[in-house]
C-alpha cells in the first residue's frame, strides 16, 4: 500500500514508519519538526519503501492538498499533534490549531479521496481509572487540561466522518508510551527523564505526592497497535485502547530505574488541576478486535530505553 504517516518523524511515528517499511509498505512521511527530528527517520531514507520525507504542516491546507492529489494514498495514519499537556495549559490556541483544526484538514483530504484514517488520541482524555480491570473505551472522560479537550473534539470529528460519510476511520487512544527515540529533556516522556537524570548522577524530581500512577507502554508494542489498526476492517468506526494493563506509582516507578531513594525529590506541581491520578488500561477490545497485547515487560522496557539513551550520548 501507499501509506501517509503525518507526524512520522516524532518519537512513536518513527516506529511506526518502521513497522509499516518491515511490512513491505511505500511510506510518506509528513511531519513540521516541531516535535519530531528528520535524524529519527534518517536510517529508512536508504530503504526502497521509504519514499519521501516532507517537511510541512497539517495546518497549511496547500500541502495536503498537493499531497494527497499527486499521490493515492491507501491509509493515512495521523499523529501530527502538539502533544504537551503542561504546553497546552500555558498556551491552549496552540494545541487547538494542531490538534483539532489540523486534523480536520487532514479529514477533509481523507473524505475527499476516501481514505481510512487512523487517529492517534490519548488516554488524557479520561477521566481517572474507578475500576480494578481498568479504564475501558466505554468509560467517562474529562478534558482536564486543553490537550485533552482539542483531542475529545478531534475524535468526535474523525467519528463524525464515519457516520455522516462512512468513511473509514479509527480513534486509537494508547497509554503512556516510552521508549528508545523518546527525548530525554522536559518534552519527554518520565520513563526517558528518569533514566537520563540517573546516568546523569542527578536527582529526578517528582510533581506531587508521586502516588499517581501510569501505564507505560513500550514503544514498539505501541507502534504494532497502531499499525495494525489501520490493516483492520473491525475496528472501523471504533475507540480502541492500548497498554501494558497495569499500572505503576510514579514514586516506585522512579525507585525501580533509580535503585536510590535518595535520588528523588518531591516538587509542587506546576498544574495539579491537569493531573490524573490513576491511569490503567483495559485493554480487552484490541485483544479482541486486533488480537493484539503487549509483549514487552516494563522491566525489559526500562533496560531497552536505558540502554538505547547510553549508545546515543545523549547523557
Amino acid at each position: 500500500m501507499n501509506v501517509l504517516v503525518t507526524g512520522g518523524a516524532g518519537f512513536i511515528g518513527r516506529w511506526v514508519v518502521k513497522q509499516l517499511i518491515d511490512d513491505c509498505h511505500k511510506v510518506w512521511v509528513l511531519d513540521d519538526l516541531s516535535n519530531g527530528s528528520e535524524k529519527n527517520i534518517q536510517e529508512f531514507k536508504r530503504n526502497n519503501y521509504f519514499a519521501q520525507f516532507i517537511k510541512g504542516d497539517i495546518k497549511d491546507v496547500v500541502i495536503l492538498e498537493q499531497l494527497f492529489s499527486t499521490i493515492q494514498f491507501d491509509l493515512c495514519y495521523h499523529l501530527g499533534a502538539s502533544i504537551n499537556v503542561q504546553d497546552s495549559i500555558v498556551d491552549p490556541k496552540t494545541t487547538f490549531d494542531n490538534d483539532t483544526i489540523g486534523t480536520f484538514n487532514v479529514l477533509e483530504q481523507c473524505k475527499k479521496h476516501h481514505i481510512k484514517i487512523v487517529f492517534m488520541s490519548t488516554c488524557m482524555v479520561y477521566d481517572q481509572a474507578k475500576h480494578l480491570n481498568g479504564i475501558k473505551e466505554t468509560d467517562l472522560v474529562k478534558p482536564a487540561s486543553p490537550y485533552a479537550g482539542s483531542k475529545i473534539a478531534a475524535e468526535n470529528m474523525v467519528l463524525s466522518y464515519y457516520y455522516a460519510y462512512d468513511l473509514p476511520v479509527v480513534v486509537i487512544r494508547p497509554f503512556n508510551t516510552y521508549g528508545p527515540f523518546q527525548k530525554t529533556g522536559g518534552e519527554g516522556g518520565v520513563v526517558a527523564i528518569f533514566i537520563k537524570r540517573k546516568l546523569e548522577g542527578k536527582p529526578v524530581q517528582i510533581y506531587g505526592d508521586g502516588t499517581q500512577t501510569r501505564d507505560l507502554l513500550y514503544v514498539e508494542d505501541c507502534a504494532r497497535f497502531v499499525v495494525e489498526a489501520g490493516y483492520s476492517k473491525k475496528v472501523n468506526g471504533e475507540i480502541i485502547n492500548a497498554g501494558l494493563g497495569s499500572d505503576v506509582p510514579i514514586n516506585d516507578l522512579a525507585k525501580l530505574i533509580l535503585k536510590d531513594d535518595a535520588k528523588i525529590q518531591h516538587v509542587k506541581h506546576i498544574h495539579p488541576q491537569s493531573e490524573i491520578p490513576k491511569l490503567l488500561c483495559n485493554y480487552e477490545k484490541a485483544k479482541e478486535l486486533l488480537e493484539w497485547e503487549p509483549k514487552v515487560s516494563l522491566e525489559e522496557g526500562i533496560r531497552r530505553t536505558e540502554d538505547w539513551i547510553k549508545s546515543t550520548n545523549l547523557i
